[in-house]
């Protein structure tokens, strides 16, 4: 009696079954997930030196040892890849902004300071960089990447973070209740901006200072960064000052 041939994929992540059952696909999944673990690792790095237009899907299977068809296998496109990769983060990055403006607003009532405001929006964030190591830079630099895209960044950050920027904006209107609404809104472009180019660490500010800067210095960064954007914003949305 002749025994059924099994057709390979051509996939080395993917073994036939075994006839033991659950173990063995539980393995199996296992191996999947760690396979796609390991392109988005791979992806990612590449997309944050390189960015989107630097990258090819082959690019990211040499970088795992693999065929390009691996990767197509879990993403179809380089997009599809380059989505996955911002995504696999970008929900924690909203969750922790998130909680931070929950517990921001429960302790300052009806009684917000911009500076507390801009806190609980940025300062929180910059923990991740700090304490998530590379990765997590590596990310930042894809959202940088991400929110100076025009189309498809915007349509990213208003999925994702719209409300929160909304929310920081009524924070703000409570803080500075003479404040005209546009300005508030600048103020929070300009905020955005310099919170992406320090996302992207270019390493320009390190040349600018002779080393007394450093484009990986969260630390500094966190401590200063409020405090000079409080100003800015208390200036833009002071009626008194000269234009």
């Amino acid at each position: 009696m002749r025994k059924n041939r099994r057709v390979s994929s051509g996939l080395p992540e993917i073994m036939p079954p075994s006839k033991k059952t659950s173990t063995k696909r539980r393995t199996k999944a296992e191996q999947r997930a760690a396979t796609v673990e390991q392109i988005l690792d791979s992806a990612e790095e590449l997309f944050a030196g390189l960015g989107f237009f630097g990258v090819a899907v082959s690019d990211v299977a040499e970088k795992i040892g693999s065929h390009p068809a691996l990767v197509h296998y879990y993403f179809k496109s380089k997009q599809e890849l380059f989505d996955a990769v911002f995504e696999r983060r970008v929900g924690e990055a909203v969750r922790s902004r998130t909680e931070a403006l929950d517990q921001y607003e429960a302790s300052c009532g009806d009684n917000p300071t911009v500076e507390g405001a801009l806190k609980a929006y940025y300062v929180g964030a910059f923990d991740a960089f700090i304490e998530g190591g590379e990765d997590w830079r590596n990310f930042g630099r894809i959202f940088a990447q991400v929110n100076n895209a025009p189309g498809y960044g915007a349509e990213k950050m208003d999925l994702f973070f719209d409300p929160l920027v909304l929310r920081l904006i009524n924070l703000l209107s409570k803080a500075l209740p003479q404040a005209k609404r546009e300005d508030l809104f600048w103020g929070f472009h300009f905020t955005s901006g310099a919170y992406t180019l320090t996302l992207s660490r270019t390493g320009r500010i390190d040349r600018l200072s002779d080393g007394l800067c450093s484009s990986d210095d969260f630390e500094t960064i966190k401590r200063r960064f409020a405090r000079f954007m409080t100003a800015g914003l208390r200036a833009l949305c002071d009626d008194t000052a000269e234009d």
